[in-house]
């Protein structure tokens, strides 16, 4: 009786698999070639990224980074029953599409697109919740912080890359801007003059 014999698995493809369900976080292929002796994994990935399809998880590349994820039609099955939304104010959803849209920027920048003062415990909690991180400083006087969105903002909103941010045109069709959204995106995707130092402008708190 003759038996199906399944075609055997690259050592490298394997090694990769391996490497990215133990890591703790995503892994850009630069860290994985790393941990594997400097091995062009390029192709590995790829191959893996195919033997997954259409399964239970799937490998992605989110900002560079590469994990496994649930399939988009079956994380109903492993949400908990009680699951707590993440809900961002009116200011923090502001900020984070000014960030995702204009980065890096710096918190005057901010100020200056969305024409009222930022408060500091808004960026906070955009850092907090892995969304936005401190990129470095901006070389102009006074040297303000300026912030970038992380893998973890693309992967929450299942993007590969920042390029795939929806305009407004999309955003609109999708019912997804009231007016007074439509016009706080359509500024924020609009080239802005912008202050070259990080002194906050003569405005009240927008918390």
């Amino acid at each position: 009786m003759s038996q199906d014999i399944k075609p055997a698995i690259d050592d490298l493809v394997r090694a990769v698999e391996a490497t990215l369900f133990a890591a703790e976080q995503p892994l850009t292929a630069e860290q994985i070639s790393t941990h594997l002796g400097k091995a062009d994994v390029r192709a590995a990935l790829e191959e893996l990224q195919g033997h997954y399809e259409g399964r239970g998880i799937r490998l992605v590349e989110r900002g560079k980074r590469w994990h496994f994820e649930t399939a988009p039609d079956l994380a109903h099955l492993l949400r908990r029953e009680k699951e707590e939304a993440r809900r961002l104010s009116r200011a923090a959803t502001e900020v984070l599409a000014i960030v995702a849209y204009h980065e890096p920027v710096s918190r005057a920048e901010i100020e200056a697109i969305r024409g009222v003062q930022t408060a500091k415990g808004t960026l906070d909690v955009l850092m907090e919740a892995g969304w936005v991180r401190v990129v470095g400083r901006r070389e102009v006087p006074g040297r303000p912080v300026i912030y970038a969105t992380t893998s973890e903002f693309l992967a929450h909103f299942g993007l590969a890359s920042l390029k795939e941010l929806p305009g407004v045109d999309e955003l609109r069709a999708a019912g997804l801007l009231d007016p007074v959204d439509d016009e706080m995106i359509g500024e924020a995707l609009r080239p802005q003059p912008v202050e070259t130092s990080d002194e906050p402008p003569d405005a009240e708190y927008d918390e």
